[in-house]
């Protein structure tokens, strides 16, 4: 990968800093409609703490059953700068609920107090402090999914697809719970980091919208490489790895939005990312649905495919 700097490192903050705005208008306008329209049921335990950082912390909500129940984990987007918890969807809450699915969500650090991929190591632990208070709550741990979007459909990924990242011979026995997930959905997700892959296939993608050292903590260009390399979903896909549902919001052959606004949302959440991982998949032999306007799919929404993987039997155990 090569680091690209078109303009300053201020230009980029401009930039970045405008498109996020304008995302985090519409992102609030959308979920105080949502709250309004159908609120979430109270969390069977809130604010729960799986590490030492403030943002650390997760909501749960527990599935009524006589039976451990699989469990399912939303991790929030806003490209590693902002979201929360809270935009988990109550109608997709309610519909895991009733098929007595328990569902998760998670915070985790922003760029702004730690570069990547300190994100992606929270998202690990919650996921291993989750396995470990399986007893307690009434999980299965071999029957865990994830899902998010954008930066969250990224954080679902690398967990998805990296290999084992438990510690056997740790003291900590949280460390210990594996990291593996059964199957992985998202939304609008960015199958990897590499900015000049970004330029060579994402339609009116000509230069990084974001300096790379402003998001990843790396030294140099060859620790740059290294650190997008192993959060980066086609970078880490291998013949073992679960099921994904991909959903994105344009067709392969949409022209680039007119708006410059909407343009660079458009780009940043490009159907062909789904696209090249998909073929990965495909030539791996891993199921990888893609959907995408008028493109015919297997499973018709996220907790579709969750209660078809998880509900009623064990699709994927831990190793």
């Amino acid at each position: 990968m090569t680091i690209r700097t078109n303009g300053s490192r201020r230009e980029f903050r401009q930039h970045a800093g405008a498109a996020l705005l304008v995302a985090l208008i519409g992102a609030s306008a959308c979920f105080a409609q949502e709250a309004g329209r159908n609120p979430k049921p109270p969390a069977t335990h809130a604010d729960v703490a799986y590490g030492t950082h403030e943002r650390n912390v997760l909501d749960i909500w527990l599935a009524d059953s006589d039976r451990p129940t699989p469990l399912v984990v939303y991790i929030h987007g806003g490209g590693f700068r902002t979201g929360s918890k809270e935009s988990l969807n109550a109608a997709t809450l309610r519909e895991l609920l009733d098929n007595k699915i328990s569902v998760a969500a998670l915070n985790y650090r922003f760029v702004a107090q730690e570069r990547l991929p300190a994100a992606h190591h929270d998202c690990r632990r919650a996921l291993q402090f989750l396995r470990s208070k399986a007893g307690e709550w009434n999980l299965d741990k071999t029957r865990i999914g994830a899902f998010g979007g954008s930066a969250g459909a990224q954080l679902c990924m690398y967990l998805a697809f990296h290999d084992e990242m438990a510690d056997p011979d740790s003291a900590d026995p949280i460390e210990r719970e594996s990291t593996r997930l059964a199957c992985v959905a998202t939304n609008g997700g960015q199958t990897t980091m590499d900015f000049d892959w970004w330029i060579q296939w994402i339609p009116g993608y000509e230069s990084a919208h974001r300096d790379p050292y402003e998001t990843f903590e790396a030294p140099n260009d060859d620790e740059l490489r290294a650190v997008v390399a192993d959060v980066s979903a086609l970078s880490l896909i291998s013949a073992d790895d679960p099921p994904i549902y991909m959903s994105y919001g344009m067709r392969p052959t949409d022209p680039v939005p007119d708006d410059p606004e909407k343009a660079s949302g458009w780009k940043v959440h490009h159907v062909m990312f789904g696209i090249k991982l998909k073929e990965r998949m495909d030539a791996l032999g891993i199921e990888a649905d893609l959907a995408y306007p008028n493109a015919e799919t297997i499973y018709r929404s996220i907790p579709h495919f969750f209660v078809t993987k998880l509900a009623s039997h064990v699709r994927r155990a831990p190793r």
